[in-house]
């Protein structure tokens, strides 16, 4: 299914793009299931020399985790075609805060990165970070809640990888990193610093990366709130699929609506291979 959206940032055809941003949760895959079309969209891309690069909100792998996880699916790409939130937010920081300590909920892909920019990481006992950041953490619990809780009731900043409410897993939709934020939101008064998707630094860094324009790229996602409205905002045509947590209706209803909307991977490489004949 295709549809294509109204305004001046839509190219008249697929065959006018030069290169993809693509999310990964619920575009490439659900947990660790491949969706379908996976590997035949990415040699599509190869084989028609589409350039990209894959940009998503979930900080909680290392750009090295992401390509190995590809590989698994019978998938190559190099760690520089990777680009993470929290590759983002480490970038942000190290700009606005350099040297600063760290309090993080988060996994291996944001310590890493935030170590990388020369941030210090706080352990678990101390309480006197200048910064709380927040992203995906699957070993979340009550001591981390309650760490980042005092420290921003102690005046440390409030900065999150990504705001995204939701997640798509195989067992179905879960509660995504915005969720722990609204709580450690209501327990200490602050409020976060988003700097994921649809905020503008992802896209602007992955278009520097491409050293493309925005008008022969697109952002193809799953989600109209950071993948869609982050391509509006950015001044670039976007793809919705509905393989993760968008629906059709909420497409059709949208106020920014993306530039084409398919079921999934193998309806856009389908359409996209037809346009180029």
């Amino acid at each position: 299914m295709t549809k294509a959206a109204p305004g001046p940032e839509a190219p008249r055809s697929l065959a006018d793009l030069r290169a993809l941003i693509i999310d990964i949760d619920g575009v490439l895959w659900r947990g660790d299931t491949a969706l379908p079309g996976l590997a035949s969209f990415f040699a599509f891309m190869r084989e028609r020399g589409i350039a990209f690069r894959l940009a998503t909100n979930n900080a909680s792998l290392t750009p090295a985790a992401y390509v190995a996880k590809l590989a698994r699916f019978g998938v190559h790409a190099a760690e520089e075609e990777v680009l993470t939130s929290a590759l983002a937010t480490a970038a942000y920081l190290r700009r606005e805060a350099p040297g600063a300590t760290v309090y993080v909920i988060g996994e291996e892909g944001i310590q890493q990165a935030l170590r990388q920019a020369g941030l210090r990481v706080a352990s678990e006992e101390d309480l006197t970070a200048d910064i709380v950041v927040c992203s995906m953490d699957r070993g979340l619990n009550w001591t981390k809640l309650g760490n980042a809780t005092i420290s921003l009731r102690r005046g440390a900043r409030f900065v999150a990888t990504n705001a995204d409410m939701t997640f798509p897993t195989e067992r179905g939709i879960t509660h995504g990193n915005g969720a722990i934020l609204a709580a450690l939101s209501a327990a200490s008064g602050a409020h976060p610093t988003v700097v994921g998707k649809p905020e503008p630094l992802l896209y602007e860094m992955a278009l520097a990366s491409l050293s493309r324009s925005p008008n022969e790229t697109a952002a193809l996602g799953d989600r109209l709130e950071t993948d869609i409205l982050g391509a509006h905002r950015a001044g670039m045509p976007s793809i919705l699929v509905l393989s993760g947590v968008a629906s059709a209706d909420e497409a059709a209803g949208a106020d920014c609506p993306p530039s084409w909307v398919f079921a999934g991977l193998p309806e856009l490489t389908q359409a996209w291979r037809s346009a180029l004949g």
